[in-house]
């Protein structure tokens, strides 16, 4: 419509572009390209889906190329000789007739020949067992019966074969020989006779020659220091003690410790053995020869081996060994004076002798015959320097004369302990023990207790015992260890034969 009055038709109004796509968008909506053929079989939905399924299917089958070989050159066959040498020195598998590693069959090309040729020398390596000898041995490895027997005798010559451990390598070189029918001749021999000693055979000049190589050989002992811990045993394993020295080391403990309720975690183990060491880097762990233990408490337990009266025992450092029976006996000696009224040799006149005098030399140490607490240490009159002990149960000792005195009043004291040496102080015609033994105050006679056997170094032997026990305790800590590290390290240490 105008303002003139004039009807017109209205222009026809378009949609946007969204309003477009909502319409192009409404039928889209109802198709639906993916069928699921499962479900609504037979619906025109469901036929619409089989006839666009078929239809892929058919497109893809009548769109595939086709399969057809490529032509190419096919190599001739081998003839049969051919064929044969080839398979013989190709890789195939057995399954199919490969021969792979065989020899071809001789030709007419090929002699015989009328003896196989030997290698010129032959080196061998023998085991010297236990019962063997050198000529039995040389014998099975193809010597001439004559030949070992000489060789035999001229390494018994240097070294018993018997000295020889079994076991032992024994390095063999056999010569040329003229033909089958003999024995191949002996050249060179070499071994291990010992530890510092290595023996060789060589032919010169046609007869065999013996010559020896002396090895020098480290003797220092090997010392091993370390804390029980959990387990005594365990801690000194780790700490690289062998096996047996531990077993030893024990043993030695045992005879003045009770094991294990007398050892606690707190303490610590010093061990010493007989440790050799070659120049060519072998290296040899022999017996037990000192055991430490340093207890937490400050005491320290020091035994050496020693042999004393035709027999090895383990001493401690004061040279007191190990012990048998009861009461400890104070001193080894025997009795001078017994115990009852006797003429005083010094006082002229007879009085009530109250102990016992035992003998022994100047400086032999007393020890406590059993465990206590010192009551007493210092001059006693007449019984000069001397020791009381209270044992408990109403039973106190007395040790009287002594040079000088090891403990202090109120300490308290184990069996086997030193507590002072023989001395020839007070009322004393010479050096000797006054020991009495008093029961709830009254005197008794200390031989009608039984005391037990303890062995004791004394004099020069005891002299000689200080002075080995202050070489062992020179040898510094893992003095030995550190130089086997060092030639490991350099590629020298080798297992010892």
């Amino acid at each position: 419509m105008t303002l003139g009055g004039g009807l017109h038709r209205a222009p026809p109004v378009r949609p946007a572009f969204g309003q477009r796509a909502d319409v192009l968008r409404g039928p889209a909506r109802n198709f639906d390209l993916v069928v699921d053929l499962g479900q609504r079989i037979g619906s025109v939905q469901w036929l619409r889906g089989f006839v666009t399924c078929f239809g892929l299917c058919y497109a893809a089958w009548s769109l595939a190329p086709g399969f057809q070989p490529l032509p190419g050159a096919v190599p001739a066959p081998l003839p049969d000789t051919q064929f044969a040498e080839a398979r013989t020195l190709a890789i195939a598998p057995l399954a199919y007739g490969g021969d792979t590693g065989r020899r071809m069959a001789p030709t007419d090309a090929v002699e015989p020949l009328t003896e196989t040729p030997e290698r010129p020398i032959v080196d061998l390596r023998a085991t010297l067992s236990r019962g063997d000898d050198f000529a039995s041995v040389l014998e099975r490895a193809g010597v001439a019966a004559s030949e070992a027997a000489q060789a035999a005798a001229l390494i018994a010559n240097v070294v018993p074969v018997a000295d020889i451990r079994p076991g032992t390598l024994v390095d063999m070189v056999l010569g040329r020989r003229p033909n089958h029918m003999v024995a191949r001749p002996l050249d060179k021999l070499a071994f291990r006779a010992r530890f510092d000693l290595r023996v060789e055979l060589e032919r010169i000049g046609g007869a065999l020659t013996l010559r020896q190589i002396p090895i020098s050989v480290d003797d220092t002992p090997l010392r091993i220091q370390g804390l029980v811990g959990e387990s005594l045993y365990r801690s000194a394993r780790a700490a690289g003690v062998p096996s047996a020295a531990v077993e030893a080391y024990l043993r030695a403990l045992n005879t003045q410790l009770n094991i294990p309720a007398g050892i606690s975690s707190s303490d610590r183990f010093d061990i010493i053995v007989s440790h050799r060491r070659a120049a060519t880097g072998e290296t040899e762990t022999g017996e037990l020869l000192y055991a430490g233990l340093t207890r937490a408490n400050g005491h320290s337990l020091q035994l050496m081996q020693w042999e004393s009266e035709g027999r090895s025992q383990w001493f401690e450092a004061s040279g007191v060994g190990r012990q048998t029976g009861g009461m400890t006996r104070p001193v080894p000696g025997g009795v001078s004076s017994g115990f009852g009224m006797r003429f005083h040799p010094i006082l002229n006149y007879s009085r009530m002798h109250q102990g016992v005098d035992l003998r022994a030399s100047y400086g032999t140490p007393i020890v406590a015959v059993s465990d206590g607490r010192v009551e007493f240490a210092g001059w006693h009159g007449g019984h000069g320097n001397a020791v009381a002990l209270n044992h408990g149960g109403g039973l106190e000792t007395l040790y009287g004369h002594m040079s000088r005195i090891a403990v202090r009043s109120g300490e308290s004291v184990h069996r086997g302990a030193v507590i002072g040496y023989v001395g020839s102080t007070g009322l004393s015609t010479g050096p000797h023990l006054h020991f009495e033994v008093h029961r709830n105050g009254v005197p008794v006679n200390p031989l009608g207790a039984t005391f037990a056997s303890r062995a004791q170094i004394s004099g020069a032997d005891l002299a000689a015992f200080h002075d080995r026990l202050r070489s062992l305790l020179g040898t510094p800590v893992g003095a030995n260890q550190r130089e086997e590290q060092n030639a490991v390290r350099a590629g020298t240490n080798r297992t010892a034969r």
